[in-house]
């Protein structure tokens, strides 16, 4: 898969940079030039090239192991080939000392440059296929593994870092598909218990009868089909951390049983007299608005207070636009390789369709997306006609301001429309809004805005 990697050739005689870089590009690969040592030490601080060719004897004060050591600061894996007119023992030393990956003399030869590629971008290939299947069967995260560089996710990124090592219960809100879990297992591999389980429970999955054995077990003979005794996930998950995905719609004999786990972190067994204890931590996980089903008599305020001691708030995909890009890159890079398909980059009129969709499903939806679209691409670019079934699910269109719809009753809109986005969070729809929090207070009072 050729496009993926991006090799840059380093030599100040220009005919011998650009024949290489020519012959390397017939070969189907992504080059760029450098003249100099210290050029090409800026350009690898903007990109991330897998293959360096540098001429050893270059002028400007910087020679070609000088480069090398320099680049290998910057791109501990990237693959250095030094070439030199001038091949004495002494100097192929240096280089493979100082971490060349091959020396190899001019004037070159095309079709050995064409196999020593071939054969480090295949050793690549593995290396990082090897990575995604290691990382993909053990399921461990870390907040290096989530991308973004969307301001408000930084800061719930910093957050979860800051709390990792603490023992202290932590409530995950956000939509669905926001990648909550991915945190919540972030958190526990960063923290002092990351050698130990972490056990993932869907509280939405189950019923009732089944989601209480599934949290604390069973003893032999507490229902029909209870041949034996079960442990459940509080157990199995003992030293190390249990994860309730979906904590908002647990029943409220469960929000009870729960409740006193937090507070005592015991239990007993369906069917069993004998108490357990358990050392756990706690990360729950919802999408509804907690607050608001306290506020409703549909969720126990006592648990509410025992979950939300740190509370983590994920924003969904659309508001935070800014990382499609790279997510979108992330997962063209990943699933090639799952896929088996050479594809190496999207256009920029997909990306303005992607910019464009409002991503209900938010980075789970992206994902689907950017996976349906390579199985059905038939070239090397992800082009807009393989994103056409988004515009068929709701694009999003250019808004109009409805019809005899007043100013007040527009900034009632917008102001109820951000506080539904925000789940009811007045720093931060304030912050959206523009406003300050006494004014948003104000108007939420004035306009009698539901929170």
């Amino acid at each position: 898969m050729k496009t993926h990697w991006q090799i840059l050739v380093v030599d100040d005689e220009e005919v011998m940079c650009e024949s290489l870089a020519a012959w390397l590009r017939e070969d189907g690969y992504a080059v760029d030039t450098a003249a100099s040592g210290r050029e090409a030490v800026d350009k690898a601080r903007q990109k991330d090239y897998a293959i360096y060719f540098v001429d050893l004897k270059m002028p400007g004060g910087m020679d070609g192991i000088e480069t090398m050591m320099q680049v290998r600061r910057l791109h501990s894996e990237a693959s250095i080939i030094i070439i030199t007119a001038y091949a004495t023992v002494d100097t192929a030393i240096a280089a493979m000392k100082e971490g060349a990956q091959e020396y190899i003399v001019k004037p070159c030869n095309p079709e050995e440059i064409s196999l020593l590629v071939s054969r480090i971008l295949k050793v690549k290939n593995l290396q990082r296929e090897n990575t995604i299947l290691r990382k993909k069967l053990s399921r461990q995260y870390c907040f290096q593994d989530i991308i973004s560089k969307n301001a408000r996710m930084r800061e719930a990124l910093a957050l979860a870092l800051e709390v990792a090592s603490l023992p202290s219960t932590v409530l995950i809100q956000g939509e669905s598909g926001t990648g909550k879990e991915m945190v919540a297992r972030a958190i526990h591999n960063s923290g002092i218990r990351a050698a130990k389980p972490f056990i993932a429970v869907s509280c939405a999955a189950l019923a009732e009868t089944l989601l209480e054995s599934e949290l604390f077990g069973h003893e032999r003979g507490a229902f029909t089909g209870a041949d034996q005794r079960k442990i459940g996930k509080f157990e199995m998950a003992n030293c190390g951390t249990i994860f309730l995905d979906e904590i908002g719609d647990i029943s409220p004999k469960l929000q009870v049983d729960l409740l006193r786990v937090l507070q005592d972190r015991a239990f007993y067994r369906v069917g069993g007299a004998e108490e357990v204890r358990v050392d756990v931590r706690v990360i729950a996980a919802t999408h509804v608005n907690l607050q608001e089903a306290v506020a409703d008599g549909k969720f126990r305020d006592d648990l509410f207070y025992r979950l939300n001691v740190i509370e983590i708030r994920i924003p969904p995909l659309r508001d935070r636009r800014d990382d499609i890009p790279l997510l979108a890159s992330h997962f063209i890079e990943r699933l090639s390789h799952e896929l088996g398909k050479d594809i190496g980059g999207i256009s920029e009129g997909s990306l303005r369709i992607l910019l464009d969709y409002n991503w209900p499903g938010n980075v789970r939806e992206l994902e689907n997306a950017v996976e349906r679209a390579m199985v059905t691409c038939r070239g090397k670019t992800l082009g807009e006609e393989d994103f056409s079934f988004l515009a068929h699910n709701g694009a999003q269109k250019n808004w109009a301001v409805p019809a005899g719809v007043s100013l007040q009753q527009m900034e009632k809109l917008a102001i109820t429309a951000t506080l539904q986005r925000t789940q009811g969070n007045i720093k931060e729809s304030a912050s959206i809004l523009g406003i300050d929090r006494s004014t948003l207070y104000e108007k939420i009072k004035r306009y009698e805005i539901a929170r």
